[in-house]
């Protein structure tokens, strides 16, 4: 039984807690509810606020324990269910997630297709994670150990990044209460002539100890520098106080922190004339995470700036002739979602590279990249595992476009800080261009896009497979990697089934074109078999047209009920027995070439026609080259 004083030191406990988490101090929130909770066992209103800063610490692990008993409480919050199952997505617990986006669903049916979004992109995220396509490595030399280490970009010879390891100085350093660490401010490091990471020194010039600095972005003539810096306002209107993120909170502060742009020039070696972003506005929204194209007349940023599609936006804006920056411009909705974009990053070859967790991804945030120029963009890409975790993934930058460089992430924590991590990517991307087309024969007619075909595509190093539909025009783009295989069937009612192969060698281009050509299936059809053609007087089947009928053992394997005559044709030379005797040979011989392949016999007739159907004016008497006489040397098929 607990004692009268053990009872009190809880309550004071809890009310220290409650205010600290009203004030959005949820770290030191944390210390006192532990503290409480050890001498009382915890009522619903304190197990909701304990689960509720643990998630707001990004500490998933402890997230997903308490959010296990909130949605047990009656009169749960039915948003807890949501909560729960992104814990347990950011633990890689994926099964246990999509139970409980489903219950979300059931109990707030107005969010049952981003339910079903979300459950969808965890099945995604397993099949990702079959198939690591970089080698990742935490970068021990520049992280501090304890303390969050993120958004590294270049900065003459080496990096600039953001860290709350805190910055020495003669007085005590101030604490963030959302964190229980040292306010955010930028670090560089450089490289030894070994190779290795030398100690990050603190950026004295733009140092503010009563703000966050973070998330930089310098002019590649190291001339220039844009950052990221908190403002405290006070509250207007319901948003979220987290001063570097933004991340759904329910609370109402009295104040909240929004992030501004600031520029600073280098003069003498030293960064001063430090100027705000002429668009910011921090009495009604926040704008921050700047990063610069490389010729630096591009900046991009997130903002949750009206026009916004969602949380938050990637916005840009285009430098002037006279040096100031032109309206901002939201980046579009291929780029944007109703959920977060952030930490957006240009490459040196122009790509855009952002993270986001309203795109599909394999938990939090996700790196996602895009090709195209300002608004216009296309081919939004997830960047796979394991540059992207379960945990949150931001703030990328390559030394090499598109082999190397570094990003950020909290995968490896307990605490719910970030680290920064080298990656090399080992399998490249590349789209595959997928073209169903209806083969027409006995016309001139060119072969027609087929609509609505079911194609399953099947990653042949996992064997994965997923089902998808070519469009209107029949196509279908499909997000492969190059060096690997992936094996197509397609199906659509009235026609026969088809395989094929996309064999992407590492050496291909971005985008790799393959068309499949669908036949009706109407007996008594001919379909006409390309190149099997025979070479004159003779029956055995030419190399080339051992190739066109491996891909009749393929169609046959397809479409295992059917059943096929086999035609064989000749020229008009020789006489009609001469050429009938030779037709029926040159039939049974391609019969004999697929059941050599495994065909079952009983499933093929072979028929030959002599010079009787020729395809041309090639006719007896009339002279033609030899290329019009080997068109009429031909096999063909049919069903029956």
């Amino acid at each position: 039984m607990l004692s009268f004083g053990t009872v009190a030191h809880a309550q004071s406990d809890l009310k220290r807690a409650n205010k600290l988490f009203n004030e959005n101090a949820y770290a030191l929130a944390l210390d006192h509810y532990k503290a409480a909770i050890a001498k009382r066992e915890p009522n619903a209103e304190t197990t909701q606020r304990i689960a509720d800063a643990y998630r707001l610490t990004r500490q998933t692990a402890h997230a997903e324990k308490w959010y296990a008993k909130a949605v047990q409480l009656p009169g749960s919050n039915p948003m807890n269910h949501y909560f729960y199952a992104d814990a347990l997505r950011s633990n890689g617990k994926y099964q246990e997630a999509k139970d409980q986006y489903m219950k979300w669903a059931e109990a707030m049916p107005e969010h049952a297709e981003q339910a079903q979004k979300l459950m969808a992109a965890t099945d995604q995220a397993q099949k990702w994670m079959q198939l690591p396509t970089a080698e990742v490595q935490k970068l021990t030399t520049i992280n501090a150990a304890g303390f969050s280490d993120f958004s590294p970009v270049p900065f003459g010879k080496g990096i600039i990044f953001t860290s709350d390891r805190g910055v020495p100085s003669d007085k005590k350093m101030d604490v963030y209460g959302w964190t229980g660490r040292p306010y955010l401010q930028l670090f560089t490091a450089e490289p030894d002539g070994d190779g290795n990471w030398g100690a990050p020194v603190a950026l004295q010039d733009v140092l503010q100890s009563e703000y966050h600095n973070a998330t930089a972005s310098a002019a590649e003539d190291g001339q220039q520098l844009y950052f990221t810096r908190t403002h405290m306002v006070r509250q207007r209107k319901n948003v979220n106080p987290d001063p570097t993120s933004w991340v759904k909170e329910p609370e109402k502060p009295e104040h909240i922190n929004r992030l501004e742009i600031f520029s600073a020039q280098k003069e003498n070696g030293t960064w001063s004339n430090i100027q705000p972003f002429s668009y910011n506005n921090v009495t009604e929204y926040s704008v921050g995470h700047p990063a610069l194209s490389a010729d630096g007349q591009i900046l991009y940023f997130a903002s949750d700036m009206p026009g916004s599609l969602g949380d938050t936006d990637i916005f840009y804006a285009v430098r002037q002739p006279d040096g100031s920056w032109g309206e901002p411009v939201n980046a579009g909705p291929t780029i944007n979602t109703p959920g977060r974009e952030s930490f957006p990053y240009v490459d040196a070859a122009g790509k855009l590279y952002f993270a986001s967790d309203g795109h599909a991804g394999l938990g939090g945030l996700d790196i996602f990249s895009a090709e195209g120029t300002h608004g216009n963009w296309a081919g939004v890409r997830n960047l796979g595992y394991p540059i992207n975790s379960p945990k949150n993934d931001y703030g990328i930058m390559f030394t090499e476009p598109g082999e190397r460089g570094m990003l950020s992430s909290n995968r490896d924590s307990e605490n719910g800080t970030d680290d920064i991590y080298s990656f090399n990517v080992v399998l490249k991307p590349a789209v595959l261009a997928i073209t169903t087309l209806e083969r027409k024969q006995n016309t001139k007619a060119a072969d027609t896009p087929l609509a609505q075909v079911k194609i399953a595509i099947t990653q042949d190093a996992n064997s994965t497979t997923e089902n998808v539909f070519s469009d209107a025009k029949g196509q279908y783009y499909l997000d492969a990697l190059k060096g690997v295989n992936y094996t197509l069937n397609g199906t659509k009612d009235g026609y026969l089934n088809q395989k094929a192969v996309a064999a992407i060698p590492a050496t291909a281009s971005d985008t790799v074109h393959i068309a499949m050509l669908f036949d009706k299936n109407e007996v008594n059809k001919v379909i006409v078999l390309e190149n099997i053609y025979y070479d004159l007087d003779k029956w055995d089947i030419r190399p080339d047209a051992a190739t066109e009928l491996d891909k009749l053992v393929t169609l046959l394997q397809s479409n295992p009920e059917l059943k096929i005559e086999l035609n064989s044709h000749t020229d008009s030379r020789e006489s009609e027995r001469y050429n009938m005797v030779l037709s029926e040979r040159r039939a049974q011989a391609a019969v004999d070439y697929l059941v050599s392949k495994g065909v079952d016999k009983s499933r093929l007739t072979a028929k030959g026609y002599g010079k009787t159907r020729l395809v041309n004016n090639c006719t007896d008497g009339v002279e033609c080259p030899e290329e019009q006489h080997q068109q009429n040397r031909r096999t063909e098929f049919k069903i029956r």
